[in-house]
């Protein structure tokens, strides 16, 4: 580990590395391309943001939404959570499970997952086309197409929605894929099953509103996605 400061990882998109996002641990899984980590954040739409809160650390699971360099997230205006984020430095991680590693032992047990962390100082979005770009980038990160389909928010709800924007430069990402580590070690003599039992979150067919007309279908882009995998 060196000294304070930054740099820039290898590779010719890489991000700023700093003393918060420089991988020390498992280097070999880890990643600072950008490429890397618009794979995790375009994978998934729910993120969890790490900000202290009267004294204490408080985590938040919230929605998100990205264009460009920015991140976006949203909520009421009074959120303690989003109020106090703009003073001070935030974590916001983003991870997608995909299989329990089952090994012969214990210790050798874990878990693959694609999983970014960003850091930064967020600012409240106070620019009224940039607010909407930042909702519709909320949107149409977890449900494509919607935005245009639904009514858009009118001044009044605008009023009421706080927006946040967070730069992508300081971030990191770490991956683990593959089989147990174990196959070569003493442990592979036992004779025990070992593997990976793949975790997939799938979409489900569309439940209705109950007081909807049965003429009321769900619409093509909100149909097509029952049985999908979530970032596919």
């Amino acid at each position: 580990m060196s000294g304070g400061g930054t740099d820039r990882a290898g590779g010719g998109d890489a991000s700023v590395v700093t003393e918060r996002t420089r991988l020390r641990r498992m280097r070999e899984k880890g990643s600072h391309r950008r490429a890397d980590l618009d794979a995790v954040l375009g994978a998934g739409f729910l993120c969890h943001l790490g900000v202290p809160v009267d004294g204490t650390t408080m985590v938040v699971p919230t929605a998100y939404g990205v264009e460009g360099d920015q991140l976006y997230l949203h909520g009421s205006v009074a959120s303690r959570s989003l109020v106090q984020a703009p003073d001070t430095t935030v974590c916001v991680t983003v991870t997608h499970v995909d299989g329990l590693v089952l090994a012969r032992s214990v210790f050798e047990h874990g878990v693959n997952y694609r999983c970014a962390m960003i850091y930064g100082v967020p600012r409240v979005v106070t620019d009224p086309d940039e607010k909407l770009r930042g909702l519709r980038a909320l949107t149409e990160q977890s449900s494509p197409g919607q935005w245009e389909y639904v009514r858009q928010p009118s001044r009044k709800e605008l009023a009421a929605t706080a927006v946040l924007a967070l730069d992508l430069t300081e971030a990191s990402v770490k991956t683990r894929s593959g089989p147990p580590d174990d196959g070569d070690s003493e442990d592979a003599a036992l004779g025990l099953w070992a593997g990976v039992l793949p975790v997939v979150t799938t979409f489900g067919e569309p439940v209705t509103d109950p007081v909807l007309p049965a003429d009321v279908v769900p619409p093509a882009h909100v149909a097509s996605r029952a049985g999908r995998v979530l970032g596919e």
